[in-house]
C-alpha cells in the first residue's frame, strides 16, 4: 500500500518539482488549512462547544450572524496575520478590508474568503464549509487598498474550500488541477485522497432552489421545465433534484460525480445581479470547477471574467458539468438576443 501523501508534502512538491507555487503561496496554504483544522473542531463540538444559534448581529449583507460564522471568522484572521506571506484579507463577515497590522511583516499576497459558508445549516447538523481564494498583491503599490482586491477571477493564484460534513475535506487548486484532502483526525493532518478530479460533461442531476421558480427568468425556467419533462420531453433523460442550501455542500457533490448548479438573478431584487458573492464565492469555486473540467458562468460570461467593482458584489451563478452550464448560457444568450430584437 502507497504511503499516504500529507498535505505539506502535496505542496512541497508542487513548489519542488512542478514550481507551480512560490514558497510564500505554500506556507499561505498551510496556514489555512491549519485554520480550517481549527474551524472543524469547534463545528465537530457543536452544542457542547455552546457554539450554535444565532449572534445578535448582522454582517455586511444584512443578515444574521452565527456564532460560529463569527467564531471562523476570527479563526481566519488570527492564523494568518502574522505568517508575513499576506498583504490584507477580505471576508463575508467583514464590512471593508483587513489591513495586516504593522507589527508584522507584510507579504504580497491578498486572502480572502466566506468563513462559514451555508451557515443556516449550522443547527441542523448538515454540511457546511469555508471558501477561500488568493490573489497577488498588484506590484507597484506601496500600500494596500480595497481596489486591489478588485480583479477578475482569472487572476487567481490558489482557491479552495474546506467542507465540514461526515469527514472534513479540503479541496484545492493552484492552477494545475484539483486535489482532495481528507482530515486524519488521529494524526491531525489532511492527507491526500483524490487527486486530478475531473467532473463529467453531462449529468443527470441539477441543484436549485425550486421554491423560487415563480421569479426566476425565462431562460432558467426553460432549462428546469424541460429537465422536468425526463425521457418525455426534449432532454430524452429523467433527471434528479438536489439541494443542500450550503453551496460548498453543492459543489462538493458536483466534483465528486457531476451536476449542475445553480443560484441564478431573480425577480424579487431585480438590481441585484444575483444573491452569491462574486469574490469569494463564485470565483473560488468557478476556479475549481474549470480546472476539473467543468464550466462556470453568469448566464451570459465566464465568472472568472468579470471585472469586479465592488468587493462584496453579487452574481448570478450557473457551474458544474460542461455541457449543462452550455446549455443555460445558450439560453439566457438567445433569450438576450431576441430581447435586443424587440
Amino acid at each position: 500500500m502507497a504511503k499516504p501523501i500529507s498535505l505539506t508534502r502535496y505542496l512541497v512538491e508542487q513548489q519542488r518539482v512542478d514550481g507551480h507555487i512560490p514558497g510564500d503561496l505554500r506556507l499561505l496554504l498551510e496556514v489555512v488549512a491549519r485554520a480550517c483544522k481549527r474551524i472543524s473542531q469547534a463545528v465537530n463540538k457543536g452544542a457542547l462547544g455552546g457554539v450554535l444559534g444565532s449572534a445578535d448581529s448582522e454582517n455586511v449583507q444584512g443578515e444574521v450572524q452565527k456564532k460560529l460564522d463569527i467564531i471562523a471568522n476570527e479563526v481566519l484572521i488570527e492564523a494568518n496575520e502574522w505568517g508575513g506571506h499576506l498583504a490584507a484579507m477580505a471576508s463575508e463577515e467583514m464590512d471593508s478590508i483587513y489591513l495586516v497590522p504593522n507589527r508584522y511583516p507584510q507579504g504580497e499576497y491578498l486572502l480572502l474568503f466566506d468563513p462559514l459558508d451555508g451557515s443556516s445549516n449550522i443547527d441542523v447538523n448538515v454540511s457546511i464549509g469555508t471558501i477561500f481564494s488568493v490573489l497577488k498583491k498588484p506590484e507597484g503599490s506601496p500600500g494596500v487598498t480595497e481596489q486591489d482586491f478588485l480583479q477578475a477571477g482569472a487572476q487567481q493564484v490558489a482557491a479552495g474550500y474546506c467542507v465540514y460534513g461526515p469527514q472534513t475535506t479540503l479541496v484545492l487548486t493552484v492552477g494545475d488541477g484539483v486535489a482532495m484532502f481528507t482530515l486524519d483526525r488521529e494524526q491531525g493532518s489532511f492527507v491526500l485522497t483524490q487527486e486530478n478530479v475531473r467532473i463529467p460533461e453531462d449529468t443527470k442531476e441539477f441543484a436549485i432552489n425550486m421554491s423560487n421558480m415563480r421569479h426566476w427568468d425565462e431562460p432558467v425556467k426553460r432549462y428546469i421545465d424541460e429537465c422536468l419533462q425526463g425521457k418525455e420531453g426534449p432532454r430524452g433523460k429523467d433527471f434528479n433534484m438536489r439541494w443542500v442550501a450550503s453551496m460548498v455542500a453543492d459543489v462538493h457533490r458536483i466534483l465528486t460525480r457531476g451536476g449542475i448548479f445553480m443560484y441564478p438573478w431573480d425577480k424579487r431584487e431585480p438590481n441585484k445581479p444575483g444573491k452569491l458573492r462574486l469574490m469569494y464565492e463564485a470565483n473560488p469555486m468557478a476556479f475549481l470547477i474549470e480546472q476539473a473540467g467543468g464550466m462556470a458562468t453568469n448566464g451570459t460570461q465566464r465568472i472568472m471574467d468579470i471585472q469586479p467593482t465592488k468587493l462584496h458584489e453579487r452574481v448570478s451563478v450557473i457551474l458544474g458539468s460542461r455541457n449543462e452550464v452550455r446549455r443555460v448560457t445558450e439560453y439566457h444568450l438567445e433569450d438576450a438576443e431576441k430581447t435586443s430584437q424587440a
